[in-house]
């Protein structure tokens, strides 16, 4: 199990970092792409954009259209955009709110789960509790599962 200290740590680290780039609502590419339209506004048709990657206005073509399927490899991306003076930025951000959120929801899920199996059995051999004392178990649970391994979080 990692250090709890340094675990919290690189989450902090990694949230520094994540928060200089936009929300993944805010996001969105341009309906025909970044390729194409970086391209368009730079004013560089693609028998241009060909030539400085030495291949075809075919092939870039097949470039800005990949990249609108979601199938352009971060290679392909990549030279591309160096030839058009600029350079491919990406990042894996949480759906909603932080890293941390991301975690806490994640715990939720498994502690009620957990409680879940847990609760049916005792209601089984009539030894059910309340509805104050469940949300206190799954309060606990979610705490003791957020200080525990991570990896627990995903099994």
């Amino acid at each position: 199990m990692a250090n709890p200290k340094v675990l919290a740590m690189a989450i902090q680290q990694l949230a520094d970092v994540l928060r200089k780039y936009p929300l993944p609502q805010d996001a969105n590419p341009p309906r025909g792409g970044w390729l194409r339209a970086l391209r368009n506004a730079l004013g560089m048709t693609q028998a241009q954009l060909g030539a400085r990657l030495n291949v075809s206005p075919q092939a870039v073509l097949e470039f800005e259209n990949a990249e609108v399927k979601r199938r352009i490899t971060l290679d392909s991306l990549d030279r591309a955009a160096r030839a058009m003076g600029c350079r491919v930025v990406y990042a894996l951000v949480p759906e909603k709110g932080s890293l941390e959120e991301v975690r806490a929801r994640r715990a939720n899920e498994v502690a009620a789960a957990m409680l879940k199996s847990a609760s049916h059995s005792m209601n089984l051999e009539a030894q059910g509790v309340g509805v104050q004392e469940s949300e206190r178990q799954r309060q606990l649970l979610v705490e003791s599962l957020l200080q525990g391994s991570p990896r627990k979080l995903w099994q």
